[in-house]
C-alpha cells in the first residue's frame, strides 16, 4: 500500500492526464492520496462507502465497500480499485453512484446497474442485490412496438435512480416520492417516464438521498403561456372557486387534491420528535409552483371537508389578476426553527420582537417608509401587524407560495368579478401593482386598531417569511429589469375596494403609460448560436422528501411531482448537485446557491432559514465553476487570483482513523462556518473536476504538458471573469440607469418633506437617443449572454474533453465577430449622437459626484475624469477582451508545431479576433472624432441643418474648414465648406457677411459619387473632378499633398460605402470601380425629378439593370444605357381616373419605347407589337375589351405613329363583322373585304371608314350585287343585281341591303336554251380586294430590318448573319435573366446551335447543302427568337386572325390560297438573301455523284419533309411548305371544306351506299376484272378464303394507306400517300399474277376506285382541291401527276356513280 502512495506534489512521469486524488475533511494535516491506474480517469462517482471510476477506453473500476459482492472481496481500498469485468466489451461513457448502488452508461445509450436493489433502485425485479453490472431496459411502452430509449445521463440516490433520455425526458425507477411518478405502488421495477416534465427540455438530473433535482431549459414565451387546464387532472375538481361577498368577490385557487397526499411507507408511521411527517399537498397540475402548504401535526389527518372549512380568504387587487391567500398559505411546520444551527433554541413568543421588525425595516429601500413604520412599534409588547398586510408581504416575496397561472378559467372568473363589484373594482384591477402596493399600502394600515386575527402559524412562520422575503429581494432576477412589470406577474388576486386606502399619488403613477421595457437577457438566446452553446435560460425543478428543506420551496413538505424553484429561474443555473440532504446550484456567474440541511455548515453560509436557495459566502473574486456534494459536505472548484484552479470545502471535519459516522451522531465534530480554502490544492496540478459522496472527496487533475492544459484553463478562467464583469456592469450600472426610465422618479428631500421630481431618462436623452440607448442595451445583452454561454461551454470542455478542436470560438467565430461588431456599432452610434453626454446628468444624480463604482468597473485610474468620459470608457471596455481572445489562442498555438494543422487553425482564429480588435479600435476613434466635430458644429450651421446631417451611423472622415479645398468658379462673396462623411459628401455654402453661418447645404451620397484627378500639366491647378448623377463640379486643393489626401479619402470612403467594410489601411490606394450598384433620388432632372433609381451605374449615369420609382407611382424596371432606358424593360404607370395601371413590357431605346413590346392599358385594352418613340409603330395587334364588355374587337395590322395605317384586319366581335383591307389614320380607306357572321361578303372601295365607290356584295344564297355604294351596306348608283337562278337586274339602285331596295332599270331572264356559259354571270372575286403581295408588307419589312436591310434584298449577307447571331445571344441572355421567360431545354439547345453562322450560306449548292439548308430553316422557323422564327410566328398569327371565326367564309378561299403563295415567294426571297448561291425558283441543282455513300446521305433526309422526287428543281413550295403549311392547315382546310361542302355531301352519300355491299359484289359492280379479285386475304395472320359475304377485307392494306392522306399536311406528303397506295395495290395483285405484269389505266382505275370507296375519306373533295392548288408545278406532269389525276377522276366518278 505504501509503495503505491505518492505525494500529490511530486512530479510523476506517467499519468499526466486524468490523475485521481482522494481525501476526507479539510484540516491542514489532510494530504490527498493519488490513485494509480494504467489509464487516465475521465469521471468519478461516489456513494456512501464506495466509488466508481471511468477511465479512458471505457473501462469501469470500483473501490470501497461492496456488500452486494457475494463471493468476492467485500471491501477494496480506494488506492486499489478493481475492474468491473462484466462491462468488458462495452464502451462506457458515464458512471453514477447512489448510496449503495452504481450505474454505467454505454456509448449506444444503454444502462447497466449493480448494487443494492431492495427498493428497486437497480431496475431489476425479484433481486435484492445485483452483484455485477446488468443491463436495464429503458423502454417506451407508448410506441408500438415498444422501442428502447437512448439514455444520455444517469443519476443515483439512496433508493431511486434517474435517467435522462436523448429526447431530454426523465425516466425514474426505485421507491419513494423522489421518483416524481404518479403512483402509490413501490418499488417501481421498470423505468417509467416522469410525465410532469414531458414537453420540457431537461438538461441535467441529480439525486440526493431522498430527493431529486432537474435542470430544465426555460420554455419559449409562447409555450410558457399556453392555456392551462381548468380542472385537476387527478380528482377532476375545479381548480378555481369564486365566493361572492357583499362588498368584494373572493377567487381562490387553493384546490386540495386528495390524490396529492404522499402515502406513508412501511416503517414510517411512527416518527420521532422533531421530525415532521412526510405529508404534503400536491399543487394542481396547472400550477408549476406550489401555492398552498399545510403543516399537519402527527396524528389523524384532517379530512378534505375540514381542510376546506378551515380556509379563510385574504384578498387584494393587482394588475388585472386575482390573488387569494388563505390561512393554509401562511401555515408551515416549525422544523427549521427547531433545527437551529449551532444549538440555538426557538422563542415561545408567537410574534417577532422589536429588534426583528427594526432590522427588517432597515433593509427597506424607502427611508421615509421605514421611519413611518418604526413609529408603529409598541414598546414592551409584541408587535402585531394586520393579517392582511402580512399576507401581502409574505405572499409576494416568499418563493414557492404564489403560483404563476394564466388559466382561461381564472380569466373568466376575473371578468365575472369585475361585472359583479362594479367600476370601483375595475379601476383597482387595472391600476395597482403588487410590488408597489407593498411599499405604500403596508405602512398605511399599520396603525389601524381593532383588526381581528393574528398569526395562525407558529413564530417560525413569521420569521421565515420575513427573512425569505428579504432573500428574494437580494437575489433579484438578472433578466429584464422591468420584465415582470412589462409582462405582468400572473399571480392570484381578489378584488376588494381598496382605492380609499391607497395613496392617490400611487394611482396617478400606476395609471401612466409605462416606458417600454428593455430586455437585459435576450429571449431565447442568440438565434445564430442555436445548439452550439449551452443554454443560460434555465430552471431548477425539485421533488421528493423535504424535511431538511432540500427542495428549496420555502417549506419542509415533500413533493410527489417536480416543482420549479422560482427564485432560481433567472439565475442562469448551469449545473445542479445533490448531497444526501442538501442541494447546490451553480450559475454561469460562478455563484453557488445552496439549500437544505446545514447541520455541518455544508451550505457554505450560516443564514437561516435554509429552505430556500441562498448564496454561499465566498470571498470577492472567487469564481466557482464545479461543485460536488457529499453526505454532510460540499466541495467547490474555483478560480482564484491566478488561473490555476483552487478548492474550497464546507461541511463536517472528518477525524483521521474514524469510519463514517451517521448523520444523527455528529455531535462534537467541527465544521465550517463558510467555505475554506484547501491548502494542498495548488499541489494537485490543474484540477478539471471535483466529486463528493459519503465523507469522501475526489479531484481529477492534469499536469501542464507543454503549457496546453494551463492555456485551456486560462482561456476558460478569463471568459468566466469577463462574464462576471459584464454581469456586474449590467446589474450595477445598466439596471439602475434603466430604472430612471420611469416617466417620473420621485424622491424625498433631506428634510423628509416635499418630494422633488427628477427628470426622466427619456426626457434627458430625447426620443432619438432613447431609441439608441435601447439598441445599445439590447446589443450589450446579446454580448453578455453570448459570453455567458461561451463561458459555460469552455467550462464544460474542461470537465470533459479538454481539447481545443471543439471550441465554438474557432469553429463558429462569425457568431462572436458579428456580435462584437454590432455592439461596437451601437456604442458608437450612441456616442456620436451625444447620448453619453446626455446620460451624464441622470447618472450624476444617481451615482453621486464621486462615482467610485463606475471608476472601478471601467478600470479607470484617472482622477477628476468627466462622468460622460467614464461612461464611454465603461461601454467600450468589452472591446479589450478581443485582444485577450487573440492572445490566448496564440498561446494555445505555441503548444503545437508551427507546420501543423492545429497551429494554423489557432493562428487563423487569433488573426480574426486581432483584426476585429484593430478594426473596432479605428471605429471608436472615428466615433469620438465625429462626436467632437458635432460639439463644435452648431455655431457654423442652422439648427435644422444640424438635425438633418447628424445621424447615428454617420462618421466624419475629413472637412475643409482650414480652406484647404475650394470650389472652382465660385462667386466672389461665397464661402464653401466640404465635409466628407463615411456615407456622403456635404457641400455647405454661405455668403461673406455671414461667414460663420452656412445657410444652405447639399448632400452627395458617396455610393453615387465619382472622383477623378485633373492633370496638373496644363492648368497648374490641383483639381479634383467630382461627378454625381446630376452635377459635375471641380474642387481646387491648396497643394498637391492636400489633393492626394482628399482623393484618397474620397475613394476610400466611396469604397467603404459600397462594400460596407471598414476603411482600408492608410498606405493602401483604393480606387472604387467606375461601374457599381447604388440607389439615388434625383432632385434636378426634369424627367426623373424626385424619382429614386436603384441599380447599376457607370460614371454617374444609370447603366445596366436597374429600377426607377417616381412619386406618382410610375415604376420602370429594366436596362439602362447612358442614363436612359435602353433594352428590355418593364414599365408601370398608374391611371388616376381608373385607379388601375398601364403596364408596358418590351424594348426601349434612348429612353423611349422602341421595338417589340406588350402594352396593357388601364382601360383593359392590350397591344402586342412594335413601338417607336413611345408610339405604336409597325406591325401590332390591339385587343379592345373582352367578350363580355360593351365593344370587344381585335385589330391586327400596320400602325404608323400610333394610328392604324396600311393593311390590317379588324374583327368587330359585337357586330359580327371582319374587315380585311387598307387603313389610314384609324379609318378604313382604300380597297378591302368585309365578311359577316350571316354570310354576307363585300369587296370594294372604302372611303372615310365607309363603303363608298365600286364594290361587289354577295349573300349566302349567291345573290350578287356589283355596283356603286355610298354607305355601309347601302346601294346608291348604277349596278347589276344577279339572282341565284341567273336572273338579273341592271340599272340604278338605292337603299340598304336587307331593308328593301329601289330599282330603276331592266330585268333580264336568260333563255332556257342558252348554254350554261351564256347563262352564268358569275362574278370573279378578289379583283377589288387587296393584292396578296400587298398584305402584311410591314411584317416582312421588319424582318428585313432585323437582318440589317433598309429595304427587301438591299443589304450585306455577312452583316445579316451577324445580326442574327447578336439577336439570338441577346435574347438568350435576356431570357436567362428573367426566370418567368425561361425557354425549355430543347429550345435552349436549339438556340445554342443557331448562334453559330452555318457554313452553307456560301458556295455552290449541292443536294447535301440543300438538305442542310432545309434542316437549318426548320430549326430557325421553330425558334421565335430567330428573325425567321419571329416572321413565321407572326404570319401564322395574322393568317389565323384573318381566316378563323367570322373569316371562315368560303368566298375567301381563293384569297387564302393566294396569300399562302405570296408568303412562300417572299420568304423564299429572304432565304435566297441568306443563302445567295441557292438557285432561284425553278432552278436546277447539279446532279449528285453516283457514289453509293452520296446516295445514302441524300436519302437520310426526313421523309416527311422530302418532296417526292421534284426532279432536282428548287421551288419555294418544296422548300418552305413543309415548314409553313402545318401551322396554317386548320383554317385553310376549313375554307376548302366550306367551299366543297355540296360536292362532298353528294360524294359521301354515294360512299355510304356503296360501302354497304360486300367485297365481291362491289368489285363486280365497279367492273374490276375477275383476275384482280383476291382469292384469299390475311386475317389475324392466317389466310382466309374470300367468299360472297366477305367485307372490308380485299385490298385492306391499300385502303389503310390511303386513309393516311387525312393525317398529312403538304401536297407532296399527300402525293406520297397516293403513290404508296398504288404500290400496295400492285403488291397484292402481283401475288397472283405473272411478275412481268403491267398496269393499264382501264385495269387500274376500277381497282383504285374500289380502294377509294373503302377508304371512306370524308372530305376527299377538299383534299383533292388542296393538292391541286398547292402542288409543286414541276410534278404536275410526272408520275405523281398521273396518280393524282386518277384520284381526282375517282372522286368525280363516285359523285356521278349510279347505284341502282
Amino acid at each position: 500500500m505504501e509503495s503505491q502512495r505518492k505525494s500529490s506534489g511530486e512530479e510523476d512521469s506517467s499519468g499526466e492526464r486524468g490523475s485521481l486524488h482522494t481525501w476526507k475533511g479539510y484540516s491542514y494535516s489532510v494530504t490527498p492520496e493519488r490513485v494509480l491506474l494504467s489509464r487516465p480517469v475521465l469521471q468519478a462517482a461516489l456513494g456512501t462507502r464506495h466509488g466508481v471510476l471511468l477511465v479512458e477506453g471505457g473501462q469501469v473500476y470500483s473501490f470501497g465497500e461492496f456488500p452486494w459482492k457475494q463471493s468476492q472481496v467485500l471491501e477494496v481500498g480506494p488506492l486499489k480499485p478493481v475492474l468491473e469485468s462484466a462491462l468488458s466489451g462495452q464502451r462506457v461513457v458515464a458512471v453514477a453512484a447512489g448510496s449503495f448502488h452504481s450505474g454505467a452508461l454505454t456509448e449506444d445509450g444503454g444502462v447497466h446497474m449493480w448494487g443494492e436493489n431492495s427498493f428497486g433502485q437497480c431496475g431489476l425485479s425479484s433481486l435484492t442485490v445485483v452483484p455485477n453490472p446488468t443491463p436495464v431496459a429503458v423502454m417506451d411502452p407508448d410506441t408500438s412496438p415498444p422501442h428502447t430509449i437512448r439514455v444520455l445521463e444517469l443519476a443515483c440516490g439512496e433508493q431511486h435512480s434517474l435517467a435522462l433520455s436523448a429526447q431530454h425526458e426523465v425516466w425514474a425507477w426505485g421507491s419513494g416520492c423522489q421518483l416524481g411518478l404518479v403512483t402509490t405502488i413501490f418499488p417501481v421495477w421498470k423505468p417509467q417516464k416522469v410525465e410532469h416534465l414531458v414537453g420540457r427540455h431537461v438538461l441535467q438530473v441529480a439525486c440526493g438521498a431522498f430527493h431529486s433535482l432537474a435542470l430544465v431549459r426555460c420554455l419559449p414565451p409562447q409555450e410558457s403561456r399556453r392555456p392551462l387546464p381548468d380542472k385537476c387532472g387527478q380528482c377532476n375538481q375545479l381548480l378555481y372557486t369564486m365566493t361572492d361577498k357583499e362588498d368584494h368577490v373572493i377567487i381562490s385557487d387553493s384546490h386540495y387534491c386528495p390524490l396529492g397526499v404522499e402515502l406513508l411507507a412501511e416503517g414510517e408511521a411512527g416518527l420521532g420528535p422533531g421530525r415532521s411527517p412526510p405529508i404534503g399537498l400536491l399543487s394542481s397540475p396547472s400550477e408549476p409552483l406550489s401555492s398552498h402548504t399545510s403543516a399537519l401535526a402527527p396524528g389523524p389527518h384532517p379530512s378534505i371537508t375540514e381542510h376546506t372549512d378551515y380556509e379563510r380568504g385574504r384578498t387584494v387587487a393587482q394588475n388585472g389578476e386575482v390573488l387569494t391567500t388563505t390561512d393554509a398559505d401562511i401555515s408551515a411546520s416549525g422544523t427549521d426553527s427547531d433545527r437551529g444551527v449551532g444549538g440555538a433554541g426557538s422563542r415561545n413568543s408567537p410574534y417577532p420582537d422589536d429588534q426583528a421588525v427594526k432590522e427588517y425595516l432597515k433593509k427597506l429601500s424607502d427611508t421615509s417608509l421605514a421611519e413611518e413604520t418604526a413609529k408603529m412599534t409598541i414598546a414592551g409588547a409584541s408587535f402585531q401587524p394586520p393579517a392582511d398586510s402580512l399576507d401581502l408581504l409574505t405572499s409576494d416575496l416568499i418563493p414557492g407560495v404564489m403560483p404563476v397561472t394564466t388559466s382561461s378559467a381564472l380569466n373568466n372568473l376575473v371578468s365575472s368579478c369585475a361585472s359583479a363589484v362594479g367600476e370601483r373594482v375595475v379601476s383597482t384591477y387595472e391600476a395597482l401593482s403588487l410590488k408597489k402596493m407593498i411599499n405604500y399600502y403596508y405602512p398605511g394600515i399599520g396603525g389601524v386598531a381593532g383588526v381581528p386575527g393574528g398569526f395562525p402559524g407558529g413564530p417560525a412562520e413569521v420569521r421565515v417569511r420575513l427573512e425569505e422575503s428579504m432573500q428574494g429581494k437580494k437575489s433579484c432576477s438578472t433578466g429584464d429589469i422591468r420584465e415582470e412589470e412589462a409582462e405582468g406577474l400572473s399571480r392570484r388576486l381578489s378584488l376588494p375596494g381598496l382605492l380609499s386606502q391607497v395613496s392617490p399619488r400611487l394611482l396617478r403613477r400606476a395609471s401612466r403609460p409605462r416606458v417600454r421595457a428593455v430586455p437585459l437577457t435576450p429571449v431565447g438566446g442568440l438565434p445564430e448560436a442555436g445548439e452550439l452553446l449551452p443554454s443560460l435560460q434555465t430552471e431548477v425543478w425539485s421533488w421528493g422528501r423535504g424535511e431538511e428543506g432540500q427542495l428549496g420551496h420555502g417549506d419542509n413538505l415533500p413533493r410527489l411531482q417536480p416543482l420549479c424553484i422560482k427564485c432560481l429561474s433567472s439565475k442562469e443555473v448551469v449545473l445542479v448537485a445533490a448531497g444526501a440532504h442538501h442541494s447546490l446550484a451553480l450559475t454561469a456567474q460562478s455563484q453557488v446557491f445552496s439549500w437544505g440541511s446545514n447541520s455541518s455548515g455544508q451550505l457554505g453560509h450560516m443564514a437561516s432559514p435554509t429552505t430556500i436557495p441562498r448564496l454561499a459566502k465566498l470571498s470577492e473574486g472567487i469564481r466557482v465553476w464545479d461543485v460536488g456534494a457529499g453526505a454532510q459536505h460540499t466541495l467547490l472548484l474555483a478560480d482564484g487570483d491566478c488561473y490555476q484552479p483552487i478548492l474550497y470545502y464546507s461541511g463536517q471535519q472528518v477525524r483521521e482513523g474514524v469510519q463514517d459516522t451517521p448523520q444523527d451522531q455528529t455531535e462534537g465534530y467541527s465544521y465550517t462556518q463558510q467555505p475554506v480554502l484547501l491548502p494542498f490544492c495548488m499541489n494537485l496540478g490543474y484540477v478539471s473536476g471535483v466529486f463528493a459522496g459519503g465523507q469522501s472527496c475526489v479531484a481529477l487533475a492534469d499536469r501542464n504538458v507543454m503549457g496546453f492544459i494551463a492555456s485551456l484553463h486560462e482561456l476558460a478562467a478569463a471568459e468566466r471573469k469577463f462574464y462576471c464583469k459584464l454581469s456586474s456592469v449590467k446589474n450595477h450600472i445598466l439596471r439602475p440607469l434603466l430604472d430612471l426610465g420611469e416617466n417620473y422618479c420621485c424622491s424625498y428631500s433631506s428634510a423628509g418633506q416635499r418630494p422633488w421630481v427628477r427628470e426622466s431618462l427619456s426626457t434627458a436623452l430625447g426620443p432619438a437617443s432613447t431609441v439608441l440607448l435601447r439598441s445599445l442595451v439590447r446589443c450589450y445583452s446579446r454580448l453578455c449572454h453570448l459570453t455567458g454561454q461561451h463561458s459555460a461551454s469552455l467550462t464544460a470542455n474542461l470537465r470533459r474533453r479538454r481539447e481545443f478542436k471543439s471550441l465554438v470560438m474557432l469553429e463558429h467565430a462569425s457568431i462572436f465577430l458579428d456580435t462584437y461588431n454590432e455592439y461596437c456599432c451601437s456604442v458608437g452610434n450612441f456616442l456620436v449622437m451625444g447620448g453619453f453626454q446626455a446620460l451624464a446628468k441622470p447618472s450624476l444624480e444617481f451615482f453621486g459626484k464621486c462615482p467610485e463604482l463606475l471608476q472601478r468597473l471601467a478600470e479607470s485610474s484617472e482622477e477628476n475624469i468627466p462622468l460622460s468620459d467614464l461612461l464611454v470608457t465603461l461601454f467600450y471596455l468589452p472591446m479589450r477582451h478581443l485582444h485577450e481572445y487573440g492572445r490566448l489562442l496564440l498561446k494555445l498555438g505555441t503548444c503545437f508545431e508551427v507546420s501543423s494543422v492545429d497551429y494554423q487553425k489557432l493562428q487563423d482564429g487569433c488573426s480574426k479576433f486581432e483584426a476585429l480588435a484593430l478594426h473596432l479600435k479605428r471605429r471608436r476613434k472615428e466615433a469620438e472624432y465625429t462626436y467632437h466635430f458635432w460639439k463644435s458644429f452648431p455655431g457654423k450651421m442652422t439648427v435644422s441643418g444640424l438635425d438633418s446631417l447628424r445621424k447615428p451611423r454617420r462618421r466624419l472622415i475629413c472637412e475643409s474648414s482650414n480652406k484647404a479645398l475650394t470650389l472652382q468658379n465660385s462667386g466672389r462673396f461665397s464661402v464653401n465648406w466640404f465635409i466628407l462623411f463615411n456615407d456622403a459628401l456635404v457641400h455647405a455654402q454661405g455668403v461673406v457677411p455671414y461667414k460663420s453661418l452656412f445657410s444652405t447645404h447639399h448632400v452627395f451620397p458617396l455610393a453615387t459619387l465619382w472622383v477623378e484627378p485633373i492633370p496638373e500639366e496644363n492648368t497648374g491647378l490641383h483639381g479634383l473632378k467630382l461627378i454625381s448623377p446630376e452635377e459635375t463640379f471641380t474642387l481646387l486643393a491648396c497643394s498637391s499633398m492636400e489633393k492626394a489626401k482628399w482623393l484618397r479619402s474620397i475613394n476610400q470612403a466611396v469604397d467603404q460605402a459600397m462594400t460596407g467594410a471598414g476603411q482600408s489601411g492608410a498606405g493602401q490606394r483604393v480606387e472604387p470601380p467606375i461601374s457599381r450598384t447604388a440607389s439615388y433620388t434625383f432632385y434636378k432632372d426634369s424627367r426623373l425629378k424626385e424619382a429614386t433609381y436603384e441599380g447599376r451605374w457607370l460614371a454617374g449615369k444609370p447603366n445596366g439593370r436597374g429600377m426607377v420609382k417616381w412619386l406618382d407611382g410610375r415604376i420602370y424596371t429594366g436596362t439602362f444605357k447612358n442614363g436612359l432606358e435602353d433594352g428590355f424593360g418593364d414599365y408601370v404607370m398608374p391611371s388616376k381616373t381608373l385607379n388601375l395601371n398601364d403596364h408596358y413590357q418590351g424594348h426601349w431605346k434612348e429612353g423611349k419605347m422602341h421595338g417589340i413590346g406588350t402594352y396593357k392599358y388601364a382601360t383593359g385594352e392590350l397591344y402586342e407589337g412594335s413601338f417607336q418613340d413611345n408610339m405604336r409603330h409597325g406591325h401590332g395587334m390591339l385587343r379592345s375589351g373582352t367578350l363580355n364588355s360593351s365593344s370587344p374587337s381585335v385589330f391586327i395590322g400596320q400602325w404608323v405613329h400610333d394610328k392604324k395605317t396600311g393593311y390590317g384586319v379588324f374583327d368587330d366581335i359585337t357586330r359580327g363583322e371582319k374587315y380585311m383591307g387598307m387603313w389610314q389614320d384609324d379609318q378604313r380607306q382604300g380597297t378591302g373585304v368585309i365578311v359577316t357572321q350571316f354570310g354576307l361578303y363585300y369587296e370594294g372601295a372604302f372611303n372615310n371608314n365607309k363603303m363608298q365607290g365600286t364594290g361587289v356584295l354577295l349573300s349566302e344564297d349567291n345573290t350578287t350585287y356589283e355596283g356603286e355604294f355610298s354607305e355601309d351596306w347601302t346601294l346608291n348608283g348604277k349596278g347589276v343585281l344577279t339572282m341565284p337562278n341567273g336572273d338579273y337586274f341592271e340599272g340604278s339602285f338605292t337603299g340598304e341591303w336587307g331593308s328593301g331596295l329601289k330599282v330603276t332599270g331592266s330585268f333580264f331572264k336568260p333563255n332556257l336554251y342558252d348554254s350554261d356559259g351564256d347563262k352564268g354571270r358569275a362574278v370573279k372575286l378578289g379583283r377589288l380586294a387587296v393584292p396578296p403581295e400587298e398584305k402584311w408588307r410591314v411584317v416582312f419589312e421588319e424582318c428585313w430590318m432585323r437582318l440589317g436591310c433598309e429595304a427587301p434584298g438591299q443589304g450585306e449577307n455577312q452583316r445579316a448573319w451577324e445580326n442574327i447571331a447578336v439577336a439570338l445571344t441577346t435574347s438568350r441572355r435576356q431570357h436567362r435573366d428573367s426566370p418567368e421567360m425561361n425557354l425549355s431545354r430543347t429550345q435552349n439547345r436549339m438556340l445554342e446551335s443557331l448562334e453559330f453562322i452555318p457554313q452553307q450560306h456560301v458556295g455552290p449548292v449541292t443536294m447535301e447543302k440543300y438538305d442542310s439548308i432545309r434542316r437549318y430553316l426548320i430549326k430557325a422557323c421553330d425558334m421565335p427568337l430567330h428573325p425567321l422564327g419571329r416572321l413565321m410566328e407572326t404570319l401564322v398569327a395574322v393568317y389565323r386572325m384573318t381566316y378563323v371565326g367570322v373569316g371562315a367564309n368560303r368566298r375567301l378561299l381563293l384569297q387564302a390560297v393566294n396569300e399562302i403563295m405570296s408568303y412562300l415567294a417572299r420568304i423564299f426571297q429572304l432565304v435566297r438573301f441568306l443563302f445567295p448561291d441557292l438557285p432561284e425558283e425553278g432552278g436546277a441543282i447539279p446532279e449528285p455523284s453516283s457514289d453509293p455513300q452520296d446516295k445514302k446521305d441524300s436519302n437520310c433526309a426526313d421523309t416527311q419533309l422530302e418532296s417526292p422526287k421534284p426532279g432536282r428543281v428548287v421551288s419555294s413550295s418544296a422548300l418552305l411548305l413543309p415548314v409553313l403549311l402545318p401551322r396554317l392547315y386548320p383554317p385553310l382546310f376549313t375554307l376548302y371544306a366550306l367551299e366543297k361542302e355540296k360536292e362532298d355531301d353528294v360524294y359521301w352519300e354515294c360512299v355510304l351506299r356503296l360501302n354497304k355491299q360486300p367485297d365481291v359484289a362491289l368489285l363486280a359492280f365497279l367492273g374490276v376484272q375477275h383476275k384482280f379479285w383476291p382469292v384469299s386475304v390475311p386475317v389475324l395472320g392466317e389466310k382466309t378464303e374470300v367468299v360472297s359475304s366477305t367485307k372490308d377485307a380485299c385490298f385492306a392494306s391499300a385502303t389503310e394507306t390511303l386513309q393516311q392522306i387525312s393525317t398529312t399536311f403538304t401536297p407532296s406528303d399527300k402525293l406520297q400517300v397516293i403513290q404508296l397506295t398504288f404500290e400496295e395495290i400492285t403488291k397484292e395483285v402481283m401475288s397472283s399474277l405473272e411478275d412481268n405484269f403491267l398496269w393499264s389505266m382501264d385495269d387500274l382505275f376500277p381497282v383504285f376506285l374500289y380502294v377509294v370507296l373503302r377508304a371512306r375519306i370524308r372530305n376527299l373533295g377538299s383534299e383533292v382541291s388542296l393538292i391541286e392548288d398547292l402542288m409543286d408545278p414541276c410534278v404536275q406532269h410526272g408520275e405523281h401527276g398521273i396518280m393524282f389525276t386518277t384520284l381526282k377522276a375517282c372522286y368525280y366518278q363516285i359523285q356521278h356513280e349510279k347505284t341502282t
